[in-house]
């Protein structure tokens, strides 16, 4: 039942059919934005990412970019070489880690850049400001140093297996208007700060911080805090496993009711039990079993009945932003992502998410075209589906689906076998092979068959994410 083509329509921009609210097809422009975090200014969203990169979108599908690389004419740091001479130096290095921006009160935009040798955690982070969000942008100079050898910005002899590397940094307001800052890849964990939310700058004596997990260069990394006032929680996202190719990259949370922590998942888990091996680098199955896994490698196979494609699906997808939009009520997740046949070759992508009745985030089959979920019938739901487990380790295996059906009496058959019911207008249960999963129904836009398709998603309450997305045919469309 599987079929494959030479070719992909994932980088396609498609322009004709019905997108998941009912109107035109959605139309997709893509770029390059490596560890995209976002911020919206006024009606436009923004990403800035490693390397100097930026894109900006005024609805989250079509984007355009706005800087690449690392180097002098770079709209957002015009003279970066030289501006941050101070941070290339101690790095070792001639580019830029994953950012983050934010505006403070005083109007003008605050950018976290960071700088990393990068096989040491040798690491510079600074700030530096403007007054319009593409730049320019001014240094005010490096806040936080790692990777030295001797007493570290803590006061403390630097230990890479227990103090952090200063990147990936995510800044945010808490719910009462305090300012924070949690960063941190690799080596030591990841750790917050508190910040002066006037200057932007750490308050003083806190050194790195507080830890929040890891440890041991267990691989975690790109740390993004989102609040939802829906259930009072604030989320943790995270980064497990290696960024490129063959890396096995994957989105994990946990949450808090404090933004200091403590983080657990969804077993109940404390997160500060995440840490590597001591005795062995890189050993990937002592922390796979922490934290909710959102998604992995996966890829989609087409049944015989839609058209011939491959490479509908990801591999490496990580380092995410997210953002809640308090007007709409609607979660969305923004990461950069690998394909299928694609090797290194990676573009930004817009999920949308959901709060399951257990509160944590499931995440949409398939990249926001635009769709908002709806009230469904049992009748939406039925028929067959490609099917993905996304499990809870960290590999480089790509996860075809399997077909399944969702028959009218509630049963679940095919690859696997279980239940299903619909409750209220879209909440979704499924119990397969014994274990409980919850989440939606979501009817959205599927690039890869040119239509619209019922999907579900939903979580275990071991963290394990479950995805289904509709076999297209004329009379489900």
């Amino acid at each position: 039942m599987k079929k494959r083509a030479m070719t992909t329509l994932l980088s396609l921009t498609l322009l004709s059919g019905c997108s998941g609210s009912g109107g035109g097809a959605p139309e997709f422009k893509n770029v390059s934005v490596h560890d995209p975090s976002v911020i919206k200014v006024e009606n436009t969203y923004y990403v800035f990412g490693s390397h100097l990169a930026s894109a900006k979108t005024k609805d989250l599908m079509s984007w355009e970019q706005i800087s690449s690389i690392v180097e002098d004419g770079n709209v957002l740091i015009p003279n970066v070489t030289e501006e941050l001479s101070e941070t290339f130096n101690w790095a070792q290095s001639n580019t830029l880690w994953a950012p983050d921006v934010i505006q403070l009160a005083d109007g003008k935009f605050y950018m976290y850049y960071d700088a990393c040798k990068g096989d040491s955690p040798l690491s510079a982070m600074g700030i530096a400001v403007s007054d319009k969000i593409e730049g320019p942008y001014k240094d005010l100079g490096i806040i936080l140093k790692s990777g030295m050898t001797g007493v570290g910005d803590d006061g403390e002899l630097y230990d890479a297996t227990e103090k952090p590397n200063v990147v990936d940094p995510d800044v945010f307001f808490d719910k009462d208007g305090k300012l924070w800052m949690v960063y941190g890849s690799y080596s030591g964990g990841i750790f917050i700060l508190e910040l002066d939310p006037a200057t932007g700058f750490p308050l003083p004596d806190q050194g790195y911080g507080k830890k929040l997990l890891g440890a041991n260069h267990a691989r975690i990394e790109g740390p993004y805090m989102l609040y939802s006032p829906e259930t009072d929680y604030y989320y943790l996202f995270l980064s497990f496993g290696g960024l490129d190719a063959n890396g096995g990259y994957n989105i994990r949370v946990a949450r808090s009711k404090n933004p200091d922590g403590p983080f657990e998942d969804s077993q109940g888990q404390a997160m500060i039990d995440a840490k590597g091996n001591p005795d062995k680098l890189f050993d990937d199955p002592v922390y796979s079993p922490y934290g909710v896994k959102l998604m992995g490698n996966f890829e989609f196979m087409n049944s015989d009945s839609e058209p011939a494609v491959s490479g509908e699906g990801y591999v490496s997808p990580g380092h995410n932003s997210a953002y809640y939009d308090e007007k709409s009520g609607q979660y969305y997740l923004i990461f950069h992502t690998r394909f299928p046949y694609r090797g290194e070759e990676h573009e930004v992508r817009v999920h949308q998410m959901f709060m399951n009745e257990n509160g944590w985030p499931v995440v949409a089959p398939h990249r926001y075209g635009g769709e908002k979920i709806g009230t469904y019938a049992a009748s939406d739901i039925t028929g067959e589906y490609k099917y993905v487990n996304h499990g809870k380790d960290i590999t480089p295996e790509i996860v075809e689906s399997q077909m399944i059906e969702l028959t009218a009496d509630g049963k679940i058959t095919g690859a696997v076998t279980g239940t299903w019911s619909l409750s209220g207008e879209h909440t979704a249960k499924l119990t397969v092979e014994g274990k409980e999963y919850s989440g939606v129904f979501l009817k959205e836009w599927n690039e890869a068959v040119n239509g619209n398709v019922m999907t579900f998603t939903a979580l275990s309450e071991e963290g394990i994410a479950v995805w289904g997305s509709h076999v297209l045919t004329e009379s489900k469309e």
